[in-house]
């Protein structure tokens, strides 16, 4: 590959050694310097010994990207959101989509953000072997369990999937690991809330493992037409991936309903490791499809309000400031009691901060207290200071990317 404009010898002899460096698994791409990463395959060897398969039956998949310098020995594993299916006929369709199966996944991703390889744009890990978890079960890597009517076969194995990529991880250099930071965004978020304590059991007894999960922080929470959406929806998707046994235990043994551990609110405070907790307030996926889901708001009362918060009428912003203080209730003894712990709860309407770079670390990226997001992750895990940052309520924030889908 080589670039548009060769300036001059010694911009040359550059870019082809950042190009040499990069291969196998990435190339940047002329046009914006875009990192992009090569899907590595799981060996088939190890996810049939695990049953370790897509919805469809096809092998998991990661895009690793390798460490340098002073981060060689770092590990930072992103796993990859994107919703879930809780029900057969959803499942199947999501088998037939790049949600579902690897074969239909694009072969190359950008890493960027918390990804980044570079130092201006990810200061605190961007010499960290990074590697982005691709997302194939439709449970948040939480099920074990599969379906077979003789007719249709669908594999739920995100607990074996996230094995089986640990296992291939482990050779390649993680066995070795001295810094480890266990993260995801959306449906890889709330991963993140049911896989952190088990991350460890992977990594040197010496090694500093913590966990970040961005916009996985998903409420039990009533819809406006005070029906328990999100719960009845978690609860069929317990039930058909076989998650409730893979659930913190302390965490089950505490609730009359067992299922709802699968919610970070209540599996958080059993949480062991470091913890930094990353969502909007008014975190946009939950808005539309939890608080306001089209099944609460049959003549779409709710409409313009869900795409433009400005239209919001004074009613609609009253029932989005008792989202965000339910959201804060759920974090209060999170908030108070640990020092090991960290938090940004900010205020803008977005749904998955960490990947992007704009929303990560830029000129203008979200900020409270004069503080972005990656410097606000990079002080918790690094120790350099308590972060546990809350934005005022809307809209008062004049920093905020607004994310409307």
């Amino acid at each position: 590959m080589a670039a548009k404009k060769r300036l001059n010898s010694g911009v040359e002899i550059v870019v082809v050694l950042v190009l040499l460096a990069c291969a196998p698994w990435c190339i940047h791409s002329a046009d914006n310097n875009r990192l992009l990463v090569n899907m590595t395959l799981v060996r088939n060897s190890t996810a049939s010994v695990l049953g370790a398969f897509c919805l469809d039956g096809s092998l998991p998949a990661y895009h690793l990207h390798r460490g340098f310098g002073a981060g060689e020995r770092n590990w930072l594993l992103q796993f990859e959101g994107g919703g879930w299916c809780n029900d057969i006929p959803s499942c199947l369709d999501r088998a037939k989509s790049r949600r579902g199966s690897t074969s239909l996944m694009t072969k190359w991703e950008v890493f960027s953000g918390i990804l980044s390889n570079n130092a201006s744009l990810n200061p605190d890990f961007y010499n960290w072997n990074r590697v982005k978890i691709r997302y194939c079960d439709g449970a948040s890597f939480a099920g074990n369990a599969k379906f077979d009517d003789g007719k249709s076969l669908l594999y739920f194995r995100g607990q074996k999937i996230w094995q089986a990529i640990l296992i291939d991880l482990l050779p390649k250099g993680m066995a070795n690991a001295r810094k480890a930071l266990l993260s995801g965004c959306s449906a890889g978020g709330l991963a993140v809330f049911l896989h952190c304590d088990n991350f460890i059991n992977f990594l040197p007894t010496t090694a500093s493992v913590k966990c970040l999960s961005d916009a996985g922080f998903f409420l039990d929470e009533r819809d406006i037409a005070l029906n328990h959406t999100m719960r009845s929806f978690f609860k069929n998707l317990v039930q058909l991936q076989g998650i409730e046994k893979y659930l913190n235990p302390n965490c089950t043994k505490s609730l009359y309903y067992p299922e709802l551990c699968f919610f970070p609110q209540y599996a958080l405070e059993y949480i062991e490791t470091p913890f930094f907790v990353l969502n909007s307030a008014y975190d946009v996926f939950q808005f539309h499809h939890g608080l306001v889901p089209p099944s609460a708001d049959l003549r779409g009362h709710w409409n313009h309000c869900r795409f433009n918060p400005a239209a919001c009428n004074a009613y609609q912003i009253y029932v989005l400031q008792g989202f965000r203080n339910d959201m804060l209730a759920a974090l209060r003894k999170f908030l108070s009691y640990s020092r090991l712990d960290g938090m940004f709860i900010n205020s803008c309407f977005a749904h998955c901060q960490s990947e992007s770079q704009d929303t990560w670390y830029a000129d203008d990226s979200p900020r409270i207290h004069d503080k972005t997001i990656a410097e606000a992750v990079g002080d918790w895990y690094y120790s350099r200071r308590l972060t546990k940052e809350i934005d005022c309520p809307y809209p008062c924030d004049s920093f905020c990317h607004n994310l409307i889908p």
